[in-house]
């Protein structure tokens, strides 16, 4: 795979897989803000915005804009992450450069007509009365609360009713104005174009928007370190608890280490230590899971269970008692190489299509990581060590710390909300 690194006439820089074998073209971009410019009275602007941005455009309006789109056979979506603002197009070569056009527009002169504004809010207040009862969402929100308390990333990316119904045209307006910049973009395209025919399209798709962002400042978050929980009642026949604590992020030396660690632990599916332990072995649960989370201002290792309201407490002390026995002893040898060997085979996995390889190269350029991070990952997973990963158990599981929320009814005689 040959990325190149294009800049354009105008300066914009871009990441290229040029491939000539379908007449496609599959484009990633994002803007550096996200959901963590939301104000905290205005929680859930960046993703109000995001379902904005396909509702008209210039002199099209929502219907004209979506009949142009159908038209060109062209796809546009946008997603709010806490971080960054995401874009996604894939157009035919043969429409490229209406297709372009049309995502200039889009980026440059969005439409905030009335009746769009309420009709998307409308969707969003639909979701968040649906998640209000889904104990998975309920358990995340509540856990991302207790976890970054007063930092923007406490605040549901979705917002609140009371966000939501209190966000206004001008707000959304202000936060494209305020985001979309120049100095925040980062793009990836995989396809049917070179590279000259990319640099003229970069400059006439970005080079109206303001040179320069005007980001408020993010501290970085610190997540305090549990014995924490929360229980929220839900009449639900099972109930799903969240557990984690605060972690390092992906520029730190042990992150390789850690990542192959919560393969072990929680991130391998049936071949995970939690699923041994929880499922296979005592049937207390369908899927138990961890993740690490290495969010720009804040990392953090985050799993979940779901389970009978009589299994909770027992399902909780399990997960506990196998997180210590992995922070004191490591995994075995086997363990390791079982991992490692798994990761660097699916690795190849994610760059299947154009759009999923132009995802990769994004999310490469969005943690910095440099243009060869693709041909070095698997060498990087390779050189993790027993030594290595043993000691990076110790540092990063802190089993006796975990700040927990709980969602459903849990009946276990001894599951009591810890203190704070």
């Amino acid at each position: 795979m040959n990325i190149q690194r294009v800049t354009s006439p105008g300066g914009i820089e871009a990441w290229l897989v040029e491939s000539h074998v379908n007449p496609l073209i599959a484009m990633r971009f994002a803007f550096r803000g996200g959901a963590a410019q939301d104000t905290k009275d205005k929680a859930g602007l960046a993703y109000f915005v995001s379902g904005m941005m396909d509702e008209g455009a210039g002199g099209l309006d929502s219907v004209a804009f979506q009949e142009r789109l159908q038209s060109l056979a062209m796809r546009v979506a946008f997603d709010a992450g806490r971080d960054v603002m995401l874009g996604n197009v894939q157009m035919l070569t043969a429409n490229q450069d209406e297709a372009f056009d049309l995502l200039r527009l889009a980026l440059t002169e969005p439409r905030i007509d009335p009746s769009a504004v309420e009709r998307v809010r409308a969707q969003i207040l639909a979701g968040l009365k649906f998640d209000e009862n889904d104990p998975e969402s309920v358990a995340s929100l509540a856990w991302d609360r207790l976890a970054f308390q007063t930092h923007p990333y406490g605040r549901p990316i979705k917002g609140t009713m009371a966000s939501i119904v209190a966000i206004a045209p001008a707000d959304l307006i202000d936060y494209v104005r305020r985001v979309f910049a120049r100095d925040r973009l980062v793009i990836s395209v995989v396809g049917d174009i070179d590279a000259a025919t990319l640099g003229h399209a970069l400059d006439h798709v970005f080079g109206a928007l303001p040179p320069h962002a005007s980001l408020a400042p993010i501290a970085d978050a610190t997540p305090p370190l549990g014995p924490a929980r929360e229980i929220i009642q839900m009449d639900v026949p099972q109930s799903v608890a969240q557990f984690g604590h605060r972690a390092f992020g992906r520029k730190d030396e042990d992150f390789m280490a850690a990542y192959v660690l919560n393969y072990i632990i929680g991130g391998g599916g049936f071949s995970s230590r939690l699923m041994e332990e929880v499922r296979e072995k005592r049937g207390l649960a369908y899927s138990v899971h961890s993740n690490l989370y290495p969010y720009e201002h804040g990392a953090v290792f985050v799993g979940s269970v779901a389970t009978q309201n009589e299994a909770v407490g027992q399902s909780l002390q399990v997960i506990e008692s196998e997180l210590k026995r992995i922070a004191e002893q490591g995994p075995s040898a086997e363990e390791l190489a079982s991992a490692k060997s798994y990761l660097t085979g699916a690795y190849a996995l994610r760059f299947e299509s154009s759009s999923s390889i132009a995802n990769q190269l994004l999310w490469i350029e969005i943690e910095d990581l440099g243009i060869d991070y693709a041909d070095r990952r698997n060498e990087l997973v390779e050189k993790v060590s027993l030594d290595d990963i043993r000691r990076v158990a110790k540092r990063l599981i802190e089993a006796d710390r975990l700040i927990t929320t709980i969602v459903g009814k849990p009946v276990d005689a001894g599951l009591k909300a810890a203190p704070g």
